[in-house]
Protein backbone atom coordinates (compact mmCIF):
# COMPACT_ATOMS: atom_id res chain seq x y z
CA UNK A 1 0.00 0.00 0.00
CA UNK A 2 1.54 3.06 -0.77
CA UNK A 3 1.12 5.89 1.46
CA UNK A 4 0.72 9.60 0.68
CA UNK A 5 2.45 12.18 2.76
CA UNK A 6 0.31 15.35 2.88
CA UNK A 7 1.98 18.91 2.28
CA UNK A 8 1.63 19.51 6.09
CA UNK A 9 3.46 16.12 7.08
CA UNK A 10 6.13 16.83 4.28
CA UNK A 11 7.02 20.45 5.81
CA UNK A 12 7.40 18.91 9.39
CA UNK A 13 9.30 16.21 7.94
CA UNK A 14 11.72 18.49 5.81
CA UNK A 15 12.45 20.71 9.04
CA UNK A 16 13.24 17.65 11.47
CA UNK A 17 15.25 16.56 9.33
CA UNK A 18 17.22 19.26 8.66
CA UNK A 19 17.36 20.12 12.20
CA UNK A 20 15.43 23.19 11.46
CA UNK A 21 12.14 24.95 13.39
CA UNK A 22 10.09 28.17 12.31
CA UNK A 23 11.54 31.36 12.99
CA UNK A 24 9.10 34.25 14.77
CA UNK A 25 11.60 36.92 13.85
CA UNK A 26 11.17 35.90 10.04
CA UNK A 27 7.34 35.50 10.25
CA UNK A 28 7.52 31.71 9.30
CA UNK A 29 4.37 30.36 8.45
CA UNK A 30 4.07 28.02 5.48
CA UNK A 31 1.49 27.41 3.40
CA UNK A 32 0.49 23.55 3.39
CA UNK A 33 -2.42 23.88 1.35
CA UNK A 34 -1.23 22.22 -2.49
CA UNK A 35 -4.64 22.81 -4.15
CA UNK A 36 -4.58 26.50 -3.00
CA UNK A 37 -0.83 27.02 -4.24
CA UNK A 38 -2.02 25.61 -7.40
CA UNK A 39 -4.89 27.88 -7.62
CA UNK A 40 -2.29 31.24 -6.79
CA UNK A 41 -0.54 30.14 -9.92
CA UNK A 42 -3.30 29.54 -12.09
CA UNK A 43 -4.97 33.50 -10.83
CA UNK A 44 -1.34 35.04 -11.95
CA UNK A 45 -1.85 32.30 -15.43
CA UNK A 46 1.91 31.86 -15.35
CA UNK A 47 3.01 30.72 -18.43
CA UNK A 48 6.75 29.84 -19.71
CA UNK A 49 6.91 33.21 -20.73
CA UNK A 50 6.81 34.00 -17.39
CA UNK A 51 9.55 35.29 -14.85
CA UNK A 52 8.31 34.78 -11.47
CA UNK A 53 9.35 36.56 -8.22
CA UNK A 54 8.77 34.78 -4.83
CA UNK A 55 8.81 36.37 -1.49
CA UNK A 56 9.93 34.05 0.97
CA UNK A 57 10.00 31.12 -0.69
CA UNK A 58 10.53 29.47 2.50
CA UNK A 59 10.93 25.29 2.23
CA UNK A 60 9.91 25.62 -1.80
CA UNK A 61 6.59 24.01 -2.22
CA UNK A 62 5.41 27.05 -4.30
CA UNK A 63 8.76 27.71 -5.73
CA UNK A 64 8.76 23.57 -7.13
CA UNK A 65 5.30 24.64 -8.94
CA UNK A 66 6.30 27.63 -10.20
CA UNK A 67 9.67 26.50 -12.04
CA UNK A 68 7.58 23.65 -13.58
CA UNK A 69 4.97 26.94 -15.37
CA UNK A 70 6.97 29.65 -15.78
CA UNK A 71 10.51 30.38 -17.46
CA UNK A 72 12.20 31.49 -14.87
CA UNK A 73 11.70 31.61 -10.92
CA UNK A 74 13.60 34.28 -8.62
CA UNK A 75 13.06 33.41 -5.14
CA UNK A 76 14.42 36.28 -2.29
CA UNK A 77 14.81 34.39 1.21
CA UNK A 78 16.12 36.62 4.51
CA UNK A 79 16.77 32.97 6.86
CA UNK A 80 20.26 31.74 5.35
CA UNK A 81 19.51 28.17 6.98
CA UNK A 82 16.56 28.28 4.45
CA UNK A 83 18.64 29.05 1.04
CA UNK A 84 20.79 26.30 1.96
CA UNK A 85 17.72 23.84 2.14
CA UNK A 86 16.51 25.37 -0.86
CA UNK A 87 19.80 25.20 -3.02
CA UNK A 88 20.04 21.66 -1.68
CA UNK A 89 16.65 20.57 -2.57
CA UNK A 90 16.84 22.09 -5.93
CA UNK A 91 20.19 22.05 -6.68
CA UNK A 92 19.19 19.94 -10.40
CA UNK A 93 16.70 22.39 -11.39
CA UNK A 94 18.04 25.19 -13.92
CA UNK A 95 15.15 27.64 -13.89
CA UNK A 96 15.42 28.77 -10.17
CA UNK A 97 17.43 31.60 -8.98
CA UNK A 98 17.90 32.18 -5.45
CA UNK A 99 18.42 35.32 -3.52
CA UNK A 100 19.71 35.46 -0.15
CA UNK A 101 18.97 38.98 1.83
CA UNK A 102 15.75 40.96 2.75
CA UNK A 103 13.39 41.54 -0.27
CA UNK A 104 13.14 45.32 0.77
CA UNK A 105 17.23 45.92 0.58
CA UNK A 106 19.03 43.28 -1.83
CA UNK A 107 18.96 43.63 -5.79
CA UNK A 108 16.22 41.82 -7.59
CA UNK A 109 16.86 40.91 -11.75
CA UNK A 110 13.58 42.03 -13.91
CA UNK A 111 10.29 39.78 -13.19
CA UNK A 112 6.98 40.36 -14.97
CA UNK A 113 5.09 38.36 -12.61
CA UNK A 114 4.79 37.79 -8.82
CA UNK A 115 3.43 34.67 -6.87
CA UNK A 116 3.90 34.67 -3.04
CA UNK A 117 2.88 34.02 0.76
CA UNK A 118 5.00 36.97 2.33
CA UNK A 119 5.76 37.01 6.03
CA UNK A 120 2.93 39.49 7.62
CA UNK A 121 5.05 42.16 8.82
CA UNK A 122 5.98 43.44 5.52
CA UNK A 123 3.16 43.10 4.54
CA UNK A 124 2.95 47.16 3.82
CA UNK A 125 6.36 47.82 2.86
CA UNK A 126 6.70 45.30 0.33
CA UNK A 127 3.48 46.35 -1.32
CA UNK A 128 4.55 50.05 -1.39
CA UNK A 129 8.12 48.65 -3.11
CA UNK A 130 6.04 46.53 -5.76
CA UNK A 131 3.64 49.34 -6.53
CA UNK A 132 6.75 51.32 -7.40
CA UNK A 133 7.98 48.86 -9.88
CA UNK A 134 6.90 47.51 -13.82
CA UNK A 135 4.93 44.40 -13.36
CA UNK A 136 2.03 42.81 -15.01
CA UNK A 137 -0.09 40.78 -12.06
CA UNK A 138 1.06 39.92 -8.26
CA UNK A 139 -0.86 37.29 -6.34
CA UNK A 140 -0.03 37.66 -2.40
CA UNK A 141 -1.56 35.90 0.30
CA UNK A 142 -1.73 38.79 3.03
CA UNK A 143 -3.07 38.78 6.37
CA UNK A 144 -7.05 39.31 6.46
CA UNK A 145 -7.18 42.44 7.53
CA UNK A 146 -4.49 44.26 5.57
CA UNK A 147 -6.15 42.57 2.45
CA UNK A 148 -9.68 44.21 3.23
CA UNK A 149 -7.53 47.55 3.76
CA UNK A 150 -6.49 47.25 0.21
CA UNK A 151 -10.00 47.46 -1.29
CA UNK A 152 -12.19 48.71 1.09
CA UNK A 153 -14.95 51.16 0.36
CA UNK A 154 -14.74 55.06 1.40
CA UNK A 155 -15.85 55.54 5.26
CA UNK A 156 -15.11 52.54 6.71
CA UNK A 157 -13.10 52.04 9.29
CA UNK A 158 -11.02 49.85 6.96
CA UNK A 159 -10.71 52.63 4.44
CA UNK A 160 -7.11 54.78 4.33
CA UNK A 161 -3.88 55.45 3.21
CA UNK A 162 -3.28 51.97 2.06
CA UNK A 163 -6.75 52.46 -0.06
CA UNK A 164 -6.17 55.19 -1.71
CA UNK A 165 -2.15 54.70 -2.64
CA UNK A 166 -2.90 51.29 -3.96
CA UNK A 167 -6.31 52.52 -5.83
CA UNK A 168 -4.34 55.16 -7.53
CA UNK A 169 -1.72 52.28 -9.02
CA UNK A 170 -3.56 48.94 -9.24
CA UNK A 171 -6.38 46.88 -9.46
CA UNK A 172 -7.18 44.80 -6.07
CA UNK A 173 -9.39 42.04 -6.46
CA UNK A 174 -9.95 39.88 -3.22
CA UNK A 175 -10.15 36.03 -4.22
CA UNK A 176 -9.57 33.41 -2.06
CA UNK A 177 -10.17 33.25 1.70
CA UNK A 178 -7.43 31.28 3.34
CA UNK A 179 -7.92 29.88 7.12
CA UNK A 180 -5.35 29.74 9.79
CA UNK A 181 -5.41 26.37 9.76
CA UNK A 182 -3.85 26.23 5.86
CA UNK A 183 -0.27 27.23 6.89
CA UNK A 184 2.36 25.49 9.42
CA UNK A 185 2.38 26.57 12.08
CA UNK A 186 -0.77 28.49 11.99
CA UNK A 187 -0.50 32.06 12.76
CA UNK A 188 -3.05 33.93 14.79
CA UNK A 189 -5.28 35.29 11.81
CA UNK A 190 -6.82 34.25 8.69
CA UNK A 191 -5.09 35.45 5.38
CA UNK A 192 -6.84 36.40 1.73
CA UNK A 193 -5.70 35.97 -1.72
CA UNK A 194 -5.61 39.20 -3.55
CA UNK A 195 -4.98 39.66 -7.00
CA UNK A 196 -2.78 43.07 -8.07
CA UNK A 197 -3.09 44.41 -11.63
CA UNK A 198 -1.10 48.07 -12.36
CA UNK A 199 -3.42 50.28 -13.95
CA UNK A 200 -1.56 51.33 -17.83
CA UNK A 201 -2.46 55.00 -15.87
CA UNK A 202 -3.53 56.37 -12.48
CA UNK A 203 -7.48 56.97 -12.84
CA UNK A 204 -7.20 60.21 -11.78
CA UNK A 205 -4.43 63.54 -12.53
CA UNK A 206 -2.35 64.74 -9.77
CA UNK A 207 0.06 67.50 -10.67
CA UNK A 208 2.53 66.10 -8.56
CA UNK A 209 2.93 62.86 -7.48
CA UNK A 210 5.07 62.88 -4.11
CA UNK A 211 2.58 65.65 -3.23
CA UNK A 212 -0.13 63.44 -3.63
CA UNK A 213 0.95 60.97 -1.53
CA UNK A 214 2.47 62.94 1.09
CA UNK A 215 -1.09 64.36 1.59
CA UNK A 216 -2.75 61.20 2.11
CA UNK A 217 -0.26 59.98 4.34
CA UNK A 218 -0.46 62.80 6.39
CA UNK A 219 -3.85 63.22 6.38
CA UNK A 220 -4.58 59.60 7.63
CA UNK A 221 -3.43 60.21 10.88
CA UNK A 222 -5.83 61.80 11.95
CA UNK A 223 -8.30 60.04 9.79
CA UNK A 224 -11.83 61.34 11.70
CA UNK A 225 -10.78 64.75 11.86
CA UNK A 226 -12.08 67.57 9.14
CA UNK A 227 -9.90 67.98 6.68
CA UNK A 228 -9.71 71.69 7.86
CA UNK A 229 -7.59 70.62 10.89
CA UNK A 230 -5.84 67.18 9.48
CA UNK A 231 -4.48 69.50 6.75
CA UNK A 232 -2.31 71.81 9.04
CA UNK A 233 0.36 69.65 9.26
CA UNK A 234 1.07 69.29 6.11
CA UNK A 235 0.66 73.13 5.45
CA UNK A 236 3.15 74.13 8.32
CA UNK A 237 6.01 71.32 7.05
CA UNK A 238 5.49 72.93 3.36
CA UNK A 239 6.64 76.21 5.75
CA UNK A 240 3.64 78.05 5.94
CA UNK A 241 2.93 80.40 8.83
CA UNK A 242 -0.05 79.23 11.04
CA UNK A 243 -2.06 81.79 10.02
CA UNK A 244 -2.07 81.80 6.43
CA UNK A 245 -1.96 77.59 6.95
CA UNK A 246 -5.50 78.30 8.54
CA UNK A 247 -6.93 80.38 6.01
CA UNK A 248 -5.80 78.09 3.34
CA UNK A 249 -7.29 74.77 5.03
CA UNK A 250 -10.64 76.86 5.49
CA UNK A 251 -10.83 77.80 1.62
CA UNK A 252 -10.62 74.26 0.51
CA UNK A 253 -13.28 72.55 -1.85
CA UNK A 254 -13.52 69.52 0.84
CA UNK A 255 -12.41 71.27 4.04
CA UNK A 256 -15.88 70.47 6.22
CA UNK A 257 -15.43 66.76 5.21
CA UNK A 258 -14.04 64.40 7.14
CA UNK A 259 -10.60 62.60 6.30
CA UNK A 260 -12.20 58.91 6.18
CA UNK A 261 -15.03 60.53 3.65
CA UNK A 262 -12.77 61.61 0.62
CA UNK A 263 -12.74 59.52 -1.93
CA UNK A 264 -9.57 58.77 -3.55
CA UNK A 265 -10.53 61.17 -6.95
CA UNK A 266 -11.28 63.66 -4.15
CA UNK A 267 -7.50 63.12 -2.94
CA UNK A 268 -6.26 64.01 -6.53
CA UNK A 269 -8.58 67.32 -6.70
CA UNK A 270 -7.42 68.52 -2.93
CA UNK A 271 -3.55 67.74 -4.01
CA UNK A 272 -3.85 70.22 -7.20
CA UNK A 273 -5.89 72.51 -5.15
CA UNK A 274 -3.71 72.87 -2.30
CA UNK A 275 -0.43 73.06 -5.00
CA UNK A 276 -2.12 75.51 -6.88
CA UNK A 277 -2.97 77.93 -3.91
CA UNK A 278 0.22 77.34 -2.14
CA UNK A 279 1.86 79.05 -5.43
CA UNK A 280 -0.06 81.79 -4.99
CA UNK A 281 1.34 82.23 -1.23
CA UNK A 282 5.20 82.52 -2.44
Amino acid sequence: MIITMSLTQQTRRLLHSHGLFPKKRFGQHFLTDSTLLQRMISYAEVNVQDVVLEVGAGLGSLTHLLSQRGKQVVTVEIDAKLVLLLRERFHDVKNIEFIEGDILKVAVPRFNKVVSTPPYFISSHLLFWLLSRPFDSAVLTFQKEFAERLAAPVGTKEYGRLTVTTYYRADVELLDYVPKTAFYPPPDVDSLVVRLKPKPTPPFKVKDQQTFFQIVQTAFTQRNKKLRNAIMLFLEKRGIIKEKAQKLADSLTFHDKRVRQLAPEDFGDLTNEILEKTSLLR
